[in-house]
């Protein structure tokens, strides 16, 4: 500002925002100095030859004036836009506030020069944006205020990185953040500076990087990131693997992939912000796909032992992502050192009628896009036929026909034997006749007798009563003529006779009786019983 500006006929002009390319107009409609007292001053409008402008500058100080075309300033940023008879308006391009100061008006006619007493000054303001408060926690009120400076109100617009504002108070989002600045309605090219507005809020879009598929031994880098104000510090990073932590920040590099690796990744952020009372953002979940070339290769042998002319069927199975889509059978022989023969192809190789040249070493190589590998080698051993084997069971049949007809033979000859026992413990009934009153009375009526009779093959003679010979007599006459060869036939009874009644005297039948006859009695006295034993050969 000038501190001692010269008088001056000319109002004060001011003017706002310096940074905008405004032009301000200055005319002329105060009085005039002459060089030249009581010149007639309605007639210098008819003489002026030029017409211009001069600013009052303080130099060495002191105050001069120095017309406008010796001031530096850009090209055509003072322009006169008046004429030389009555309009004498001055227009000032893009105005800065070095522009500030007093400005006179002269001419010069042929008679003299002029110049204007009172000074035009012009006064440069700037528009300031205010935005209260200017770092908010997104949800928070945000106020725009912009100070012009000037004495008359105006009407202010607000934009945002060049949109339009709609309201200057609001409440605050993440899309909200930016640079705001206000100017003037119509002019709204002279605006003010910018002010930044800070929406601070929880982090979002929080995003895991990282090859979803790669190649056993090979590396893999994780790289979390996050739309979030502030920003996530390193710290605010955590790498987890199947919902349990493995790492903080925000890269993770494993060098040798491995299939454990394989599993299920998320990225965490954190910025010391909620949203929604939620401090800990996730990402989405990303699966690792490690792949690798078939491995663990085994063969399995079903059934485990074979016998010639059978069937066996060898399966192999591996590990392998991607799977495995081609099996390879190779064979070689034991006793020899020959190189392996191609036999097969298929996961299961298949033997239905196997031989002895079928033995040897059988090995399996499965394969994938991303390369092979070879089983162990199974050894194949055949066992001949057991033709021994197949005829036993006709031994164990024949065995059992054997063991059945012995059983039957003896168990014939067992009942052949009952069969004679009983035939030689028939009892014959005899009417035994006795000798003597004197010999009935002096036996008992519980007398025992006993008769032994060896049966020769031909049919026994007829042994009337008469002919018995006594008891003793008859004994000894046994003993001695019954030849020796039937003592190993004879069949001992024992025969023991009661009376039916005792009061009754016991008698003697003397009736013959026939070898064969077996209990019969006498009809006449059945006090008595008799009995006989004979074997017949």
């Amino acid at each position: 500002m000038v501190t001692h500006p010269p008088t001056s006929a000319f109002d004060s002009t001011k003017i706002k925002s310096p940074s905008a390319v405004v032009s301000v107009l200055i005319s002329n409609n105060g009085q005039f100095d002459s060089d030249y007292s009581g010149n007639n001053i309605a007639r210098c409008v008819e003489w002026r030859l030029e017409a211009g402008w001069s600013k009052a500058l303080y130099v060495d100080g002191n105050w001069k004036l120095f017309p406008l075309s010796q001031i530096s300033s850009p090209p055509n940023h003072f322009t006169y836009v008046g004429n030389r008879w009555s309009d004498c308006k001055l227009k000032i391009n893009d105005v800065q506030h070095s522009d500030e100061g007093h400005y006179f008006f002269n001419f010069v006619t042929t008679l003299n020069r002029w110049r204007s007493k009172r000074s035009a000054h012009l006064s440069v303001k700037e528009l300031t944006a205010v935005v209260q408060p200017s770092t908010v926690t997104e949800g928070d009120f945000v106020r725009l205020t912009c100070v012009s400076g000037c004495l008359t109100p105006v009407n202010i617009v607000w934009f945002r990185d060049g949109q339009r504002v709609p309201n200057p108070v609001f409440r605050a989002g993440r899309e909200d953040a930016g640079r705001y600045y206000c100017a003037v309605l119509g002019r709204e090219t002279a605006r003010s500076a910018s002010v930044a507005l800070s929406v601070q809020y929880a982090p979002s879009k929080v995003k895991l990087s990282m090859s979803p598929s790669v190649v056993k031994g090979s590396s893999v880098t994780f790289t979390c990131s996050s739309d979030a104000d502030p920003p996530v510090t390193q710290s605010g990073y955590s790498l987890y693997k199947d919902g349990h932590v493995i790492s903080s920040g925000q890269t993770h590099t494993i060098s040798d992939i491995q299939p454990s690796h394989r599993g299920l990744y998320s990225c965490q952020a954190w910025n010391n912000i909620s949203w929604r009372g939620i401090a800990l953002i996730n990402s989405t979940e990303v699966q690792l796909d490690v792949q690798y070339r078939p491995e663990n290769i085994s063969i399995s042998m079903d059934p485990p032992h074979v016998v010639e002319g059978s069937s066996v069927n060898l399966s192999c199975s591996s590990a392998a992502n991607p799977a495995a889509d081609n099996y390879t059978w190779y064979w070689a022989s034991v006793s020899s050192s020959s190189s392996l023969i191609q036999v097969g192809s298929g996961q299961v190789l298949s033997l239905p009628s196997v031989e002895a040249s079928h033995t040897g070493l059988y090995l399996c190589q499965a394969r994938n896009p991303l390369g092979q590998n070879n089983s162990t080698e199974v050894l194949l051993a055949i066992k001949e036929k057991d033709h021994g084997s197949q005829s036993l069971p006709i031994l164990a049949g024949f065995g059992v026909f054997v063991f059945v007809t012995l059983l039957l033979l003896l168990l014939f000859f067992w009942l052949k034997k009952r069969t004679r026992a009983e035939k030689k413990e028939t009892v014959y009934d005899l009417r035994l006749s006795g000798r003597g009153s004197s010999s009935s009375a002096s036996e008992p009526s519980n007398s025992v007798y006993a008769n032994i009779h060896a049966m020769p093959s031909s049919p026994a003679p007829v042994i009337s009563a008469q002919d018995t010979p006594p008891h003793s007599q008859r004994k000894s006459h046994h003993e001695h003529d019954v030849p020796t060869s039937y003592e190993d036939e004879v069949t001992y009874s024992t025969v023991t006779i009661k009376a039916r009644n005792p009061s009754l005297p016991h008698h003697t039948n003397n009736s013959r009786v026939a070898p064969d006859s077996r209990f019969k009695a006498g009809e006449n006295d059945d006090s008595v019983i008799y009995a006989s034993l004979a074997e017949s050969s």
